[in-house]
């Protein structure tokens, strides 16, 4: 199988899986304990600390270590929602269903915050809406799409205010350059499986000085801002990954020549193929296509049958497929909505794998434009990540 859904999760590298085995074969201590074991584990907990912390740009005290991505949006957004004062919370309209439904259940007024044809957020439209607002969630690269967000420019709008402001930053970390003084937000949620580490851990920012109550209560772990015994090898994996990726660098050219190559080779192949948000602001690794003629939940399964692994845009909403609601909020119309899929690399794909990926896509394509597809009725499909 090709993988092309890294946006939904990627595989963990090796050196990850290796640095985690001792603590997994051998690491049963509770790092609250005040023997050697506890010592040692504790210890390989703040080197964790250290790795994240100087990926992102931030000090160590600066990071406590979640669940991942989604427990690290609910915690930001339940905090300022308890420490701040009256007022609504403004959100973009294209954020992860891990903040537009945390925000719903919010004690106070939501705001959608619209963005351009090209997914990219309305910043005109962002400041208006600032005026009377208590607190701010903007993603910094969107998962559907790619479409990487003004973040730094929404970030210093709200800082004039003296509103907080959270990111949803999983799909940026290890795609691009990320650093949290020059975005200059207050809370910052990444998520290992999105960079090859583990699965079910992830890490908040959160700015020194900036107020915060925990949403998890209990012991005093993660300096008495997140109670529960640490999952010690996922953080261990966490930190390992962090530090792979802050070794490679930030210009991601091996992503983009893969993605671009990709992408030429589908466009030159066949009509009807569009290319869907910016091309100059997104990810280096994400292609969302429209492939005019086709249902996205029956191209999917002809590609698993093909060997690829990708996402749609679609969602199954009352037995009907519709456009996602990013997909919308960009003003696509159905059969658009209907029609994209979303490829997504990782540093573990190769060129070889880009060139047969945009074959069998291809060939996929001309299978169901044609009327030769002969697959079974599907009901929907779902995006993930």
């Amino acid at each position: 199988m090709i993988h092309l859904d890294a946006n939904g999760s990627t595989a963990m590298l090796p050196e990850v899986l290796e640095a985690m085995l001792p603590w997994l074969r051998d690491g049963h201590a509770n790092p609250s304990g005040a023997y050697a074991s506890a010592r040692a584990a504790r210890q390989a907990i703040e080197t964790a600390r250290q790795q994240v912390a100087s990926w992102i740009g931030a000090d160590p005290d600066e990071i406590v270590f979640t669940s991942g991505g989604t427990e690290s949006a609910n915690t930001a957004l339940r905090a300022m929602d308890r420490l701040v004062g009256q007022g609504s919370a403004v959100i973009t309209a294209i954020e992860h269903s891990a903040v537009l439904r945390a925000a719903e259940e919010l004690q106070r007024p939501v705001k959608h915050a619209p963005v351009h044809p090209d997914g990219r957020l309305d910043l005109d439209r962002f400041a208006a809406l600032l005026p009377g607002a208590a607190l701010a969630s903007v993603m910094a690269a969107n998962n559907e799409t790619g479409v990487i967000q003004p973040l730094a420019e929404a970030a210093s709008m709200a800082r004039e205010r003296g509103i907080p402001i959270h990111s949803d930053a999983v799909q940026l970390a290890g795609k691009a350059e990320l650093n949290v003084r020059r975005l200059g937000v207050d809370f910052l949620s990444i998520s290992a499986h999105k960079f090859h580490g583990p699965k079910g851990i992830g890490a908040l920012y959160i700015r020194r000085g900036i107020r915060f109550s925990p949403w998890l209560v209990g012991g005093t772990q993660e300096n008495a801002r997140r109670a529960g015994t640490e999952n010690l090898p996922g953080i261990v994996g966490l930190g390992k990954a962090a530090s792979l990726l802050m070794a490679r660098g930030s210009g991601h050219s091996d992503l983009r020549a893969h993605r671009d190559l990709f992408e030429e080779r589908l466009l030159r192949n066949l009509d009807g193929v569009t290319v869907n948000g910016s091309t100059q602001h997104r990810l280096p690794n994400t292609s969302h296509l429209s492939f005019a003629g086709c249902e996205a939940v029956d191209l999917i399964q002809l590609l698993d049958q093909a060997g690829i692994e990708c996402s749609a845009g679609s969602a199954c909403m009352a037995g009907k497929i519709r456009p996602s609601h990013v997909q919308l909020a960009m003003g696509f119309d159905g059969p658009r909505g209907r029609s994209s899929l979303r490829f997504s690399f990782s540093i573990l794909n190769s060129r070889e794998e880009a060139m047969r990926a945009a074959d069998l896509v291809t060939a996929a394509v001309l299978r169901l434009r044609t009327g030769n597809a002969g697959i079974a009725p599907t009901s929907c499909g779902i995006l993930r990540g």
